[in-house]
């Protein structure tokens, strides 16, 4: 496919994925082009925004179970509640809570990380499809169905933008008649706001070494569904958070519940994908979530709608890789710009988008695009408050590797002494590494050839559902005659080595019933149903041998989410 002939377009700048960090960027750099224009005879002229977005509309892929702090909203747009913005209501009502198999144990105070008086629940998914027409209507091109497939460079090894994904390829790697190949979008500044585990971001990491010196990324996974309940039973601005039950003393996470509007729960679970046990099936603990007294009293009677699954990069600042260099920038959760205590990223992205901002414009105006013009964007962000927030959470995932307990006491005397807690920073391995074979939990075979396996889940499909079901109600659609997105690298290694060693964990940490092992001479191999993914890039982060390669379907395809 490289002599292939394709389409170029030239744009000054180019953002990669259509989330909040990426809209908020384009628009904030429209806006200072405009006014700089306007104050100097259109001194910089006719420069060219454009956003790709790999999802069918913008909007289509966005996900969060999400409490979000307006203020770079606010900066970005100071009229927004004029504008309409689809927040579902203020913060009204806290509830953080302690869940042992049968019991809910609430906080008498809620702990200053948790207070989110002045914060706003909201659905991303809408609030990103109420921000594409406005970004759209200020002058920034907005392409759904263009997903990044590759960074382009020249001969000195800059990025010059991006290659798009080829649209009608056989399952078989041959061209349809539909063949239209990618185009090639060359830009002076490249910014990468992919999400969480962006492929280009990714091997861009991989190629420069931006990760040197930093602890690897650490990931959890969110599971989440929008229910319907009877009317009047939900409080919107209604906001729990739970620690505990279901999830096992060595697995990171908890659980959440967001009222909204029109009668809607916004209901979850986050697991840490730095645990040991490779059975650990999270879409199965969100099942046993529900099934606690106090959850399943406030589902009853309701209706379950939406579903689906991101997984949520938790490393911060120690984690983050160098997030500029010759031609491009890294924003968002890309770069690592979450929360991981407060479970908040929406306004972390947003404002790295608009800092991003700032650094091109300023680039723009020097007519320079190299490493020494944009590293500005490292001053801009240390000089502002998504820093300030982020060093004083530094170690907070890093606190939890050796339980719940000693994370509660560890991640405790973080807070007075901004982050640095009892051990200074801390070190830790990405969280693949993490996983243990499965004789480390007893788990024999009673006779040669016979595999290990977990007793599958029992689904009622009113209170839990089984992974198809729910990815179902993801709205997700792949064209399935198209090469497999999830590459194996080495399918022998699944046979040989994960039957035995693991178990094949990728049949229980997927949360979309992707990964289904066939059974073949001398072990096991996953059968990729690709059509079920819900793009959450968890095989991608949790694979034990790291063999597993989640790269762009063609584009449109995935879920369709709505109010998630």
């Amino acid at each position: 496919m490289e002599n292939i002939e394709r389409d170029t377009l030239e744009v000054d700048v180019l953002f990669v994925g259509a989330g909040p960090a990426s809209l908020a960027g384009a628009f904030h750099l429209r806006q200072l082009i405009n006014k700089h224009n306007e104050e100097h005879n259109n001194a910089l002229g006719e420069l060219t925004i454009a956003v790709i977005e790999k999802g069918r509309e913008v909007g289509s892929h966005m996900i969060s179970g999400a409490v979000m702090d307006a203020r770079p909203l606010t900066e970005l747009m100071p009229d927004w509640k004029e504008r309409g913005a689809p927040v579902e209501s203020e913060v009204t009502e806290e509830d953080v809570s302690y869940l042992t198999k049968t019991r809910k144990i609430k906080s008498p105070i809620i702990p200053p990380p948790l207070n989110n008086h002045g914060k706003y629940v909201v659905s991303l998914n809408k609030l990103i499809r109420w921000m594409a027409p406005i970004v759209e209507e200020s002058d920034v091109m907005l392409i759904p169905e263009f997903p990044g497939a590759s960074l382009l460079f020249d001969d000195a090894g800059k990025v010059i933008g991006v290659r798009t994904g080829d649209k009608g390829i056989g399952k078989d790697g041959e061209p349809k008649d539909n063949f239209q190949p990618g185009a090639d979008i060359f830009a002076k500044v490249t910014v990468l706001g992919e999400g969480s585990r962006g492929s280009l971001t990714k091997k861009l990491v991989e190629k420069l070494g931006l990760d040197e010196g930093k602890n690897p990324q650490v990931y959890a996974v969110g599971v989440k569904e929008i229910w319907e309940l009877p009317k009047g039973r939900v409080t919107p601005g209604f906001v729990m958070h739970t620690l505990g039950y279901p999830l096992p003393n060595d697995v990171f996470g908890g659980g959440f519940v967001y009222g909204m509007q029109n009668d809607l729960l916004d209901i979850g679970l986050v697991v840490g994908l730095d645990y040991q046990d490779p059975f650990t099936d999270p879409h199965r603990l969100f099942n046993e979530f529900k099934q606690h007294p106090a959850i399943a009293a406030m589902l009853e009677g309701g209706k379950m709608l939406h579903y689906g699954a991101k997984t949520i990069p938790e490393g911060g600042l120690l984690s983050q890789p160098k997030y500029y260099g010759d031609g491009f920038l890294i924003v968002g959760d890309s770069a690592s710009f979450l929360n991981s205590q407060k479970l908040k990223g929406i306004h972390m992205a947003m404002k790295s988008g608009m800092l991003a901002a700032e650094t091109i414009f300023e680039a723009l105006l020097a007519d320079k695009f190299d490493e020494a013009q944009l590293k500005a964007f490292d001053a801009k962000v240390k000089a502002s408050y998504i820093h300030k927030e982020l060093h004083e959470v530094r170690n907070f995932h890093q606190a939890f590797r050796h339980g719940r307990i000693w994370g509660l006491i560890e991640s405790g005397f973080q807070v007075p002494t901004k982050g640095f807690g009892l051990l200074g920073d801390i070190h830790v391995e990405a969280g693949h590494q993490h996983m243990k074979k499965q004789h480390y939990y007893n788990r024999w075979p009673k006779q040669a050839g016979e595999f290990i396996q977990a007793e599958p889940a029992k689904c009622d499909n009113k209170l839990t559902f089984e992974k198809v079901s729910d990815v179902f109600r993801s709205g997700t659609e792949h064209d399935e005659d198209q090469p497999p997105h999830l590459k194996v690298l080495d399918t022998n290694i699944c046979i040989e080595r994960c039957t035995v060693e693991y178990g094949n964990p990728c049949q229980y940490f997927c949360p979309a019933a992707v990964y289904e092992p066939e059974e073949v001479e001398g072990g096991r191999r996953p059968k990729i149903n690709f059509s079920n993914c819900v793009h959450c890039k968890t095989c991608d982060i949790m694979d034990p041998y790291q063999i597993i390669d989640w790269v762009t379907p063609e584009g449109g395809g995935g879920p369709n989410y709505i109010n998630l």
